[in-house]
Protein backbone atom coordinates (compact mmCIF):
# COMPACT_ATOMS: atom_id res chain seq x y z
CA UNK A 1 0.00 0.00 0.00
CA UNK A 2 1.53 3.49 -1.43
CA UNK A 3 1.91 6.18 1.64
CA UNK A 4 -0.90 8.30 0.56
CA UNK A 5 -3.28 5.21 0.75
CA UNK A 6 -2.13 4.19 4.02
CA UNK A 7 -2.52 7.80 5.15
CA UNK A 8 -6.29 7.93 3.58
CA UNK A 9 -6.90 4.74 5.89
CA UNK A 10 -5.29 6.32 8.70
CA UNK A 11 -7.27 9.40 8.66
CA UNK A 12 -10.36 7.37 8.56
CA UNK A 13 -9.52 5.10 11.27
CA UNK A 14 -8.41 8.68 13.53
CA UNK A 15 -11.86 9.77 12.29
CA UNK A 16 -14.09 7.16 12.83
CA UNK A 17 -17.33 7.36 14.03
CA UNK A 18 -17.59 11.27 12.64
CA UNK A 19 -18.37 11.06 8.92
CA UNK A 20 -18.61 15.28 8.54
CA UNK A 21 -15.16 15.13 9.10
CA UNK A 22 -14.32 12.00 6.71
CA UNK A 23 -16.08 13.42 3.91
CA UNK A 24 -14.64 17.00 4.68
CA UNK A 25 -11.48 15.56 3.84
CA UNK A 26 -11.77 13.85 1.84
CA UNK A 27 -13.24 16.57 -0.44
CA UNK A 28 -10.36 18.60 0.36
CA UNK A 29 -7.90 15.89 -0.82
CA UNK A 30 -9.94 15.58 -4.28
CA UNK A 31 -10.18 19.02 -4.95
CA UNK A 32 -6.37 19.49 -3.89
CA UNK A 33 -5.20 16.71 -6.04
CA UNK A 34 -7.17 18.17 -9.03
CA UNK A 35 -6.03 21.70 -8.58
CA UNK A 36 -2.41 20.94 -8.19
CA UNK A 37 -2.14 18.42 -11.37
CA UNK A 38 -3.75 21.10 -13.12
CA UNK A 39 -1.37 23.99 -12.21
CA UNK A 40 1.45 21.35 -12.90
CA UNK A 41 3.12 21.11 -9.36
CA UNK A 42 6.41 18.64 -9.18
CA UNK A 43 5.60 15.19 -7.97
CA UNK A 44 6.89 15.73 -4.59
CA UNK A 45 4.98 18.90 -4.18
CA UNK A 46 1.71 17.31 -5.42
CA UNK A 47 2.68 14.12 -2.61
CA UNK A 48 2.55 16.71 0.07
CA UNK A 49 -0.24 18.30 -0.70
CA UNK A 50 -2.24 15.17 -0.95
CA UNK A 51 -0.81 14.43 2.44
CA UNK A 52 -1.40 17.50 3.81
CA UNK A 53 -5.18 17.61 2.44
CA UNK A 54 -5.57 14.48 4.40
CA UNK A 55 -4.52 15.74 7.88
CA UNK A 56 -5.09 19.47 7.30
CA UNK A 57 -7.88 19.34 10.13
CA UNK A 58 -6.33 16.55 12.29
CA UNK A 59 -6.73 18.97 15.42
CA UNK A 60 -10.42 18.92 15.38
CA UNK A 61 -10.97 16.21 17.76
CA UNK A 62 -8.69 17.17 20.04
CA UNK A 63 -9.37 20.88 20.35
CA UNK A 64 -12.88 19.80 21.12
CA UNK A 65 -11.66 17.62 23.82
CA UNK A 66 -9.13 20.32 25.05
CA UNK A 67 -10.74 23.29 24.76
CA UNK A 68 -14.72 22.50 23.63
CA UNK A 69 -13.82 24.36 20.17
CA UNK A 70 -12.17 23.58 16.89
CA UNK A 71 -11.81 26.74 14.97
CA UNK A 72 -9.09 27.49 12.42
CA UNK A 73 -6.65 28.47 15.22
CA UNK A 74 -6.92 25.81 17.37
CA UNK A 75 -6.71 23.50 14.20
CA UNK A 76 -3.71 25.14 13.25
CA UNK A 77 -2.30 24.90 16.75
CA UNK A 78 -2.98 21.25 17.52
CA UNK A 79 -2.84 19.72 14.23
CA UNK A 80 0.82 19.19 13.79
CA UNK A 81 1.79 17.67 17.05
CA UNK A 82 -1.32 15.46 16.10
CA UNK A 83 -0.12 14.55 12.47
CA UNK A 84 3.26 13.89 13.07
CA UNK A 85 3.22 10.58 14.65
CA UNK A 86 0.99 9.17 12.30
CA UNK A 87 2.86 10.22 9.57
CA UNK A 88 6.55 9.29 11.16
CA UNK A 89 4.71 5.69 11.69
CA UNK A 90 3.32 5.41 8.19
CA UNK A 91 7.05 5.92 6.94
CA UNK A 92 6.79 9.56 5.76
CA UNK A 93 10.54 11.00 5.18
CA UNK A 94 11.31 13.96 7.70
CA UNK A 95 11.68 16.83 5.24
CA UNK A 96 7.92 15.10 3.95
CA UNK A 97 6.65 15.43 7.39
CA UNK A 98 7.83 19.34 8.40
CA UNK A 99 6.12 20.20 5.38
CA UNK A 100 3.16 18.75 5.48
CA UNK A 101 3.20 20.02 9.34
CA UNK A 102 3.91 23.34 8.46
CA UNK A 103 1.14 22.91 5.84
CA UNK A 104 -1.33 22.09 8.38
CA UNK A 105 -0.19 24.82 10.66
CA UNK A 106 -0.61 27.48 7.97
CA UNK A 107 -3.90 26.20 6.76
CA UNK A 108 -5.84 29.19 7.74
CA UNK A 109 -3.49 31.85 7.59
CA UNK A 110 -3.52 33.26 4.36
CA UNK A 111 -1.01 36.08 4.71
CA UNK A 112 1.64 33.26 5.26
CA UNK A 113 1.44 31.31 1.63
CA UNK A 114 4.30 30.55 0.99
CA UNK A 115 4.28 28.48 -2.52
CA UNK A 116 2.03 26.76 -4.23
CA UNK A 117 1.08 23.72 -2.19
CA UNK A 118 -0.27 26.52 0.66
CA UNK A 119 -2.13 28.12 -1.72
CA UNK A 120 -3.70 24.81 -3.35
CA UNK A 121 -4.74 23.31 0.15
CA UNK A 122 -6.23 26.82 1.17
CA UNK A 123 -8.29 27.07 -1.96
CA UNK A 124 -9.41 23.40 -1.73
CA UNK A 125 -10.70 23.61 1.68
CA UNK A 126 -12.37 26.80 0.96
CA UNK A 127 -14.09 25.21 -1.95
CA UNK A 128 -15.34 22.83 0.66
CA UNK A 129 -16.28 24.82 3.45
CA UNK A 130 -17.81 26.95 1.63
CA UNK A 131 -20.66 24.91 0.53
CA UNK A 132 -20.72 22.90 3.80
CA UNK A 133 -21.02 26.47 6.00
CA UNK A 134 -23.68 27.23 3.18
CA UNK A 135 -22.17 30.62 2.86
CA UNK A 136 -23.56 33.19 1.41
CA UNK A 137 -23.57 34.81 -2.04
CA UNK A 138 -21.66 38.11 -0.39
CA UNK A 139 -19.47 36.16 1.54
CA UNK A 140 -18.31 33.90 -1.26
CA UNK A 141 -17.53 36.95 -3.53
CA UNK A 142 -15.62 38.51 -1.21
CA UNK A 143 -13.16 35.34 -0.82
CA UNK A 144 -13.59 34.93 -4.55
CA UNK A 145 -11.71 37.82 -4.91
CA UNK A 146 -9.23 37.47 -1.56
CA UNK A 147 -8.00 34.17 -1.68
CA UNK A 148 -8.38 32.58 -4.79
CA UNK A 149 -4.92 32.55 -6.75
CA UNK A 150 -4.54 29.37 -9.11
CA UNK A 151 -6.51 29.74 -12.66
CA UNK A 152 -7.55 26.16 -11.55
CA UNK A 153 -9.10 27.01 -8.58
CA UNK A 154 -10.67 30.27 -9.93
CA UNK A 155 -12.44 28.13 -12.18
CA UNK A 156 -13.69 25.19 -9.86
CA UNK A 157 -14.73 28.17 -7.79
CA UNK A 158 -16.89 29.93 -10.78
CA UNK A 159 -18.38 26.50 -11.90
CA UNK A 160 -18.87 25.95 -8.34
CA UNK A 161 -20.74 29.03 -7.12
CA UNK A 162 -20.60 31.96 -9.85
CA UNK A 163 -21.85 31.11 -13.31
CA UNK A 164 -21.44 34.75 -14.13
CA UNK A 165 -17.89 34.96 -12.57
CA UNK A 166 -16.59 33.03 -16.16
CA UNK A 167 -14.46 35.07 -18.63
CA UNK A 168 -16.97 36.94 -21.08
CA UNK A 169 -19.89 36.76 -18.74
CA UNK A 170 -20.28 40.12 -17.66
Amino acid sequence: MDKLTALCKAMITYDKGDPRRIHHFLKVHAFARQIGMEEGLDEKTLFRLEAAAYVHDIGIHEGERRFGRNDGQIQQELGPDEARPMLETLGFDRDDVERICWLVAHHHSYGSIDGPDTQILAEADMLVNQYEDGAQRKQNEALYHRLYKTAAGKRMFEELYFEEYKPGNK
